[in-house]
């Protein structure tokens, strides 16, 4: 380190400092650079702590990591960039936030740069997104390949999408070397000339061009046109229609625009054949978008185009432009319910857009559509959802039925009610009065064939009032419940010194959660009823984290982890928290002019004091939590100490290190740094100790009559001597086991399978709310971990199932593979329904299915759709469409299920009524 490099606590505290800077200042234009995770996380060690306040770093980890003494190299980006040989760097497409990499500010950059050196440097700019102008950081700037018709050459350029037209014009012009008005730049997506791109203040991003698309550049003598102009290669001239500069902007469904972005009469302008074309692209079928149409024949069978990881949104829309009803209804003339005035919806222009689409997608033919267009729409209102990374087809859907609905709501002016509390009332009543007053605020579409009710039951656990509520839903989530157990090996410490610690086989629930492993250890340990277990993780000798979430998911623990368990009594848990870490010194014998230096070795231990004083108290609760290792030679009365015990460690002499450094014991008297010198009154204790804080950087000596503070939790440095060796046998706080130790012969398991209505069932169990989800009780005043009950009321007529197997929390993200068998046919779901109306039919069938193929970050969406009229299954995989077999479409892959329900029979016929029905 150089000798004007800052120590890393001066290192954390001004990079907190600019960072904090940064946050109160954002602006569009600002400057955000890249760096490598990889990199990130060995500074983050050597400091001692993440700085978790950046704001788009929302992985980062906020607990202490353990500090390192080793201060890392210059940095190093070369893991998350393409390497291709030349001077333009690019990232790799495939990262991943938090997980691949960070983002810091401009000034942080500069500070890390002056320490460190190293890079390259990756600067990003922050644009604004969405109608919102939200601020996001512009990870991948826009690609585009430019191809030269007259010696048939490429090139790529990069830009960002909120570049201009101009920007893209003056770009091309300068790199071509021509003048601007010989240019004409085409959007040559798919290899066909759709749209000229004319030179105007529109943005790439409202010109619907994609990443990695090309453009096409023709150059002509002034006042002439090219050859060919009016007509592309396909004889499709509708793209070709010359096109002024837009006045504002253009809807999705080509007609003009007012300046607030509302369409001017579209049931009377509708759409006039193929004399009104929006810059937009996309509406190059010559349909008209809202006239009345029918399913074409052999309809339903065209593919969605990749735009660049729109898998997600290509499965979510298959999905729903197969749903029979509400194809039914956008292929109708459905303008005059679209509600253009909706704070909460998209001014109709996401309805608008939905409805385009499907009708291309009904339209005959089986050629592959490109929803740019309608993606555009998607990122003005939704920029969670824009830009090309991968998203999930689930919140997807969410959000597309939700503003669907918003923007055909038939209530113009929403009624206000003031809910009552059920007091006693009949089921029945309470939920028809919420029915009422639900419908009489949302009245669409959506709500006529996706949003069915439940009954919510709250219990309170002090006073045990109940609350009933009855609220609407559009779709169900159910949790996967897991049947495959793991074995998982965790040493139980008594921190009241009453026992040796004693490593424990338990057997949990794979996809369990941290109160089933705590549950298994009591179970393990014979816990009694005034104790309770404080589980943590050990790393590098000391507490990386505490385990004081029960609901945190057991696959944040990896099996080669070090997992303890402090067994302490519950009277304590609010007393002050005793962390001792254990250090001894190390000479160096091959280089003498070396210093010695302290490190740490063996288990961290956790007790607690009651009221501290001084030093004396600290002093006599380490004592006390060391005595069962005392030696047998040094007391009569030591605990029994049993070899080869079959769940503890056996009883063995100090190892001497493996390297050319020895552990070097000094007398009582000897000065270290950071440890007053010989004569201090530290003498007077048994051990020698000093206080430090969170990242264990700093010192302080206690002697007996230092005074301690009234704190939640203190952290001392127990430094071992000779005589502690001497006393007590450190065996038992050494090598502790991993969590799994796997065998090079592991026999592989059966895929494991669970039912849909297993799935259903742990959906509507009782159970407490988490900690962070607390229910204020009115009649307690006050915010209880109240039980919850979910039971089904009223079902849908398209009942939607999201089966969650994905996972996350603040360690891990995880996708669960596990086989859900669901019914294709007769899903029968009365005995989960506690209405007591029999008017609606139970029984479903499936007609759609989105699957993800794959893990996290680089997974895959398909999805299966079943063509009712045909009664056969197809296989639709972006622009790929294919049939399937109805015996092949249940797969371990199966993410949402869709069905609708078998209406009774009516007239000799058994199925769903062709129309939408409004629920009374």
């Amino acid at each position: 380190m150089e000798n004007d490099d800052p120590v890393p606590e001066e290192e954390a505290r001004m990079i907190e400092e600019l960072t904090t800077k940064a946050e109160s200042n954002l602006r569009e234009g600002n400057h955000y650079y890249v760096i490598s995770n990889r990199w990130f996380m060995d500074w983050q060690r050597y400091i001692g702590k993440p700085l978790h306040a950046y704001p788009f770093n929302e992985h980062a980890q906020p607990s202490l990591l353990p500090n390192s003494a080793t201060r890392p190299g210059p940095i190093d980006n070369s893991d998350i960039i393409v390497d291709n040989g030349s001077d333009d760097l690019q990232l790799l497409r495939t990262l991943e936030e938090g997980r691949d990499y960070v983002l810091v500010p401009q000034q942080v950059w500069e500070k890390l740069s002056e320490w460190y050196e190293g890079g390259p440097a990756l600067p990003r700019k922050m644009i604004s997104v969405g109608d919102a102008n939200q601020l996001s950081v512009e990870m991948f700037p826009l690609c585009l390949n430019l191809f030269d018709t007259r010696d048939k050459s490429h090139k790529v350029i990069r830009l960002s999408k909120k570049a201009s037209l101009h920007e893209l014009y003056s770009i091309v012009c300068r790199l071509k070397g021509i003048a601007a008005e010989k240019a004409r730049i085409w959007d040559y997506f798919d290899k066909k000339k759709q749209t000229e791109l004319v030179a105007s203040n529109q943005t790439l991003e409202n010109s619907n061009l994609q990443m990695d698309q090309d453009i096409l550049l023709e150059v002509h003598a002034e006042g002439s046109l090219p050859s060919g102009f009016g007509i592309d290669s396909t004889g499709n001239d509708l793209a070709l229609v010359p096109v002024e500069p837009p006045r504002s902007s253009v809807t999705i469904a080509g007609g003009p625009t007012l300046s607030n972005g509302f369409s001017a009469g579209y049931s009377s302008i509708a759409y006039q054949g193929s004399s009104l074309n929006s810059t937009y692209g996309d509406m190059d079928d010559g349909c008209d978008s809202l006239r009345p149409t029918s399913k074409g024949e052999r309809g339903g069978l065209a593919g969605l185009s990749n735009l660049g990881n729109t898998c997600f949104m290509n499965s979510a829309l298959q999905c729903l432009v197969h749903t029979p009803p509400l194809a039914e209804y956008f292929l109708q003339d459905y303008t005059e319910e679209i509600n253009r005035q909706n704070p909460l919806g998209m001014h109709g222009e996401l309805a608008l857009a939905f409805g385009e689409l499907l009708r291309k997608l009904w339209s005959s033919g089986r050629a592959p559509v490109a929803p740019r267009a309608f993606k555009g729409k998607l990122g003005r209102f939704a920029p969670q959802f824009s830009g090309y990374n991968q998203h999930d087809s689930q919140e997807l859907l969410a959000f597309l039925l939700d503003g669907l609905h918003e923007d055909l709501n038939r209530v113009k002016q929403k009624p206000y009610f003031e809910t009552k509390d059920s007091d006693g009332r009949a089921d029945e009543e309470v939920a028809n009065e919420l029915w009422r007053y639900h419908r009489a605020r949302n009245d669409s579409v959506i709500v006529d064939i996706c949003q069915g009710q439940y009954k919510s039951t709250l219990v309170c656990p002090d006073c045990n009032k109940v609350s009933i509520t009855f609220d609407p839903f559009m779709y169900l989530s159910l949790p996967l419940p897991s049947t495959v157990t793991r074995t998982m090996i965790v040493t139980v410490f008594y921190s009241d010194g009453s026992g040796l610690p004693m490593p424990y086989t338990v057997n949990v629930l794979k996809h369990g959660y941290i109160k089933d492993l705590t549950q298994a250890l009591e179970s393990a340990c014979c816990l009694r009823i005034d104790e309770y277990l404080l589980l943590a993780e050990v790393y590098d000798h000391r507490i990386f984290r505490y385990f004081e979430n029960p609901t945190e998911i057991l696959n944040s623990v990896k099996d080669d982890e070090h997992i303890v368990a402090y067994r302490l009594l519950k009277r304590v848990a609010q007393l002050t928290r005793l962390e001792i870490c254990h250090r001894y010194q190390e000479k160096c014998v091959r280089d003498s002019s070396k210093a010695s230096e302290r490190k740490l070795f063996l288990t961290p231990l956790v007790t607690f004091l009651e009221d501290p004083r001084n030093g004396a108290d600290i002093d006599f609760a380490v004592h006390k939590v060391l005595a069962p290792l005392r030696r047998k030679a040094f007391i009569s009365s030591a605990p029994g100490l049993k070899d080869g015990a079959e769940n503890g460690s056996p009883s063995e002499t100090i190892e001497e290190p493996m390297n050319s450094c020895t552990i070097q014991f000094g007398c009582e008297g000897q000065s270290i740094e950071g440890i007053e010198p010989a004569g201090n009154s530290s003498v007077e204790l048994a051990f020698h100790f000093c206080l430090t804080d969170e990242r264990g950087t700093t010192c302080r000596p206690v002697a007996k009559d230092t005074v301690i503070q009234p704190v939640r939790m203190l952290k001392v440095m127990l430094d071992w001597t000779e005589k502690e060796y001497e006393l007590y046998d450190a065996s038992y706080l050494k090598d502790l086991p991993e969590v799994h130790k796997s065998g090079l012969t592991v026999k592989k398991t059966k895929q494991e399978a669970i039912s849909l209505f297993s799935c259903l069932e742990a959906f509507l169990k009782e159970e407490p709310l988490g900690p962070d989800d607390m229910w204020y009780c009115p009649r307690c005043k006050e915010h209880r971990q109240a039980s919850k009950k979910l039971d089904l009321w009223r079902l849908p007529d398209i009942l939607v199932f999201h089966l969650k197997r994905f996972s996350y929390s603040r360690w891990l993200k995880n996708k669960l593979d596990t086989f859900v068998n669901f019914p294709i046919h007769n899903l029968d779901l009365s005995k989960y329904v506690k209405s007591k109306d029999t008017s609606d039919s139970h029984v479903y069938e499936l007609y759609a299915i989105s699957n993800h193929y794959g893990g996290l970050g680089g997974g895959h969406y398909t999805a299966y759709c079943k063509l009712i009229d045909d009664d056969r299954w197809y296989h639709f995989d972006d622009s790929h469409v294919s049939p399937v077999a109805e015996s092949d479409i249940k797969t371990s892959a199966a993410y949402v299920l869709f069905y609708r329900r078998v209406k009774a029979q009516q007239n000799g016929v058994v199925g769903g009524s062709s129309q939408c029905h409004r629920h009374s």
